[in-house]
């Protein structure tokens, strides 16, 4: 198993750094703190961190430093958060080689989804990312991210469902197919027990997509943009 990234935040304001730390982390990525300048120096100094997220509790001035320091061809990926107002710093962090700059206030899952384009180019695996018609899959994580804001997690048995249903779009399944392919989590395995399974993945998804035959099995009948 790949080791988990290593996400730093340098001075982010307490409720996003929060926000952000817990949704890294559920996303299987290890994230360190640093409030005080010192300990950025002590944090950054050590090997391991790939991406450092520099909030604007510290002045541009001290952001641009840590950048100067610790960013490089060697060094992990910057995002600076500037205020909107700040248009040269962010001009001169870019010209120094930060990876990104954005401007406060911020969206959490947009500033999770930078770090992990950025961990992506430095070949961390992406997300596996399945939208359907209320929720957004990720199947790495094994997260549901409704329209709504909020967040299930999938677990392994669900995710393994649910990936025998990707592989065989408008295929019927039976009951034995899924059996052998996804078996269940414990040893109730009966046949009664896959329409449990299937009626809490659909309830979890929020999804339509998965029908039932009656007599046959389920079928799983993608979104349109399945075929695109």
């Amino acid at each position: 198993m790949a080791a988990r990234s290593v996400i730093a935040l340098v001075s982010v304001a307490e409720v996003i750094a929060t926000e952000l730390a817990d949704h890294l982390e559920r996303r299987g990525h290890d994230v360190r703190q640093a409030r005080q300048p010192w300990e950025a120096e002590s944090l950054l100094s050590g090997k391991g961190i790939e991406v450092v997220v520099v909030g604007d509790s510290l002045s541009q001035a001290e952001g641009r430093d840590l950048l100067r320091r610790h960013g490089g061809e060697d060094g992990p990926d910057f995002i600076l958060i500037c205020r909107p107002a700040d248009l040269v710093d962010k001009v001169l962090a870019l010209e120094l080689g930060a990876a990104d700059v954005v401007e406060s206030p911020l969206n959490v899952r947009e500033l999770a989804a930078r770090v992990g384009g950025l961990l992506a180019r430095r070949g961390r695996p992406a997300q596996e990312l399945i939208v359907l018609e209320n929720a957004t899959v990720d199947l790495r994580s094994a997260m549901v991210m409704h329209r709504s804001g909020t967040e299930e997690q999938l677990s392994p048995g669900q995710v393994a469902l649910l990936r025998l249903f990707l592989a065989s779009p408008r295929k019927v399944l039976t009951r034995d197919d899924i059996i052998a392919a996804a078996p269940a989590e414990n040893a109730d395995a009966f046949d009664r027990s896959i329409d449990s399974r299937i009626v809490r993945l659909r309830r979890k998804l929020d999804t339509e997509t998965i029908i039932t035959i009656r007599g046959a099995g389920y079928r799983f009948d993608p979104p349109r943009q399945f075929d695109d």
